[in-house]
């Protein structure tokens, strides 16, 4: 018969733990105690604590601080998690000194210093150029949309929320009216299909009440185009935005980090609840600018040679111009780069157009804009049909190129015989929906130079192809390191200025790790 090791649960047993001990040199947790014990002025995050004379005494923040950013580190972001953390893990003991903040107080210290977490990015910055581990070579501008914690069902225009808060007090009359209709019941089965009602009613007067109180205290929300359309608003987080994503579409805030290529160190990090990256270009580089005289490293790094690269989704002519009158050594290529490089001729025949699955059928072929008959004189446009299309304006395109914008009546796309051929979804034209075919054409070929012809010029070069070829390397391996082995893939805080402070704060485990790979931080 086997014999096995004798146990016994119902025992005691006195373990000595020096917490100092279990934070071995190394390691992230280390180096992220000898940061906040050694290196770093918490100063900031003690103003909003007005308990010298009277209350009780707080948690320190360095405490709150180290449990924190190891619990994100480890992907961990629940605030009760991080409470269950400091009870049993014997690392988050070691960090908090076997103290154990109420979930609620680790809450409130996450969501409410943002300035200071801000503050302590710009430290950590600071401490790796002073371990070298800043190349001030190049950096890479990158953008990552993730969910925000709103969803995307309370979004609209104002007009479409009108319109909701109308269809909900429909459907409270509805069942108020069956409710009344009847006033007994047979059966205990019907009285508590009528209780479900009653909270069904309930239910819908709190959502219609949520949408008129945000109808009556906000105004519609413009976007970022210069004719300031107006954009959907969200009820629960007004400041984030509908993106559209590989993944489809989601609520969120995009998350958009400066990369040094040395070292993958992030020198700036800032959150933006517009899914259209070209417009926060500027103030990501005036914001890096700043911050490089703020710490000292630079006067006016643009000045210095720095080069700054980014994806096509900054690229547009404003921003071209910004750069070009400001002398920044940036190389951001428009969208059509590719196809003017002899590598990628042969591209789409060999591996297939991008994401293209297996069985996927093909985008439908429509009929070509050639087919139309323009006439730049009089500014007219004759469909295939022959009738006759809405000019509906002339504007400058993202290319600078001034162009002829045309639409086809709904009404009379609705009954052409070619729309099958001509429109992408002529069932909606069917029910009234969308608009008809939409064409435009440029007006002069022979225009003067553009500032995104200057840089197309820059990026087609031998040495901008050499120099863009580094922007993916730099950036993309940062939002994997704090997508997949951190976790974050949804903000869990609402607000703008609530939002970058925790996208500061993953940014700036990342940088902390990199002090720990490869800095001499020595106790």
């Amino acid at each position: 018969m086997a014999r096995f090791k004798h146990y016994d649960y119902n025992q005691m047993s006195m373990v000595v733990i020096n917490y100092l001990e279990q934070i071995q040199p190394g390691t992230f947790e280390f180096a992220l105690h000898y940061l906040i014990s050694e290196k770093l002025d918490l100063s900031a995050f003690h103003q909003p604590y007005k308990n010298d004379k009277e209350g009780r005494p707080a948690y320190d923040p360095a405490i709150l601080l180290k449990i924190i950013l190891f619990a994100y580190s480890k992907g961990i972001t629940s605030s009760r998690q991080i409470q269950w953390c400091c009870e049993t893990n014997i690392i988050f003991k070691a960090l908090s000194c076997d103290t154990v903040p109420h979930f609620t107080t680790i809450a409130h210290f996450i969501s409410n210093q943002p300035q200071a977490i801000e503050d302590l990015f710009e430290q950590v910055l600071l401490v790796c150029d002073q371990q070298g581990l800043l190349g001030h070579e190049l950096f890479a501008i990158d953008g990552c949309k993730m969910r925000s914690n709103a969803a995307k069902e309370w979004s609209g225009t104002f007009k479409e929320l009108e319109q909701k808060r109308q269809k909900l007090k429909r459907l409270i009359r509805h069942h108020l009216n069956e409710h009344q209709d009847r006033d007994t019941w047979e059966s205990e089965e019907e009285l508590d299909q009528d209780i479900r009602k009653a909270q069904t009613i309930l239910t819908l007067n709190e959502a219609a009440e949520k949408v008129d109180r945000f109808l009556k205290s906000n105004t519609p929300r413009k976007g970022q185009s210069k004719r300031g359309k107006e954009v959907k608003s969200n009820i629960t987080d007004n400041q984030s935005a509908k993106m559209t994503t590989s993944k489809g579409t989601i609520q969120g805030y995009n998350g958009v980090a400066s990369v040094d290529k040395k070292h993958q160190i992030i020198i700036d990090a800032q959150a933006f609840g517009e899914g259209q990256e070209h417009h926060t270009l500027q103030p990501i580089l005036e914001k890096i600018k700043a911050r490089y005289q703020r710490l000292k490293l630079s006067n006016n790094l643009y000045k210095e040679g720095i080069i700054v690269t980014a994806d096509t989704g900054f690229a547009n002519e404003a921003n071209m111009k910004y750069l070009h009158q400001n002398g920044i050594n940036a190389y951001i290529p428009d969208n059509q780069f590719r196809s003017r490089d002899p590598k990628f001729a042969h591209q789409k025949d060999k591996y297939g157009k991008r994401h293209q699955t297996p069985g996927k059928p093909k985008a439908k072929q429509l009929i070509p804009a050639s087919e139309f008959q323009f006439d730049p004189i009089n500014l007219t446009c004759i469909c295939p049909a022959g009738n006759q299309i809405s000019h509906r304006g002339t504007r400058a395109n993202d290319q600078g190129q001034l162009t002829a914008y045309f639409e086809g009546k709904l009404l009379q796309c609705r009954h052409c015989k070619k729309k099958h051929l001509c429109m992408k979804n002529p069932a909606a034209a069917d029910h009234r929906k969308g608009a008809g075919r939409q064409v435009c054409f440029p007006l002069n070929d022979k225009r003067p130079p553009s500032y995104t012809d200057w840089m197309k010029h820059r990026v087609d070069s031998p040495r901008g192809k050499q120099i863009y070829s580094h922007r993916m390397s730099v950036v993309e391996p940062v939002f994997g390191n704090i997508g997949t082995n951190k976790g974050l893939n949804r903000f869990s805080l609402r607000g703008k200025a609530k939002v970058q402070g925790q996208w500061q704060l993953f940014c700036l485990i990342h940088n902390i790790e990199k002090l720990a790979g490869y800095g001499k931080l020595v106790h």
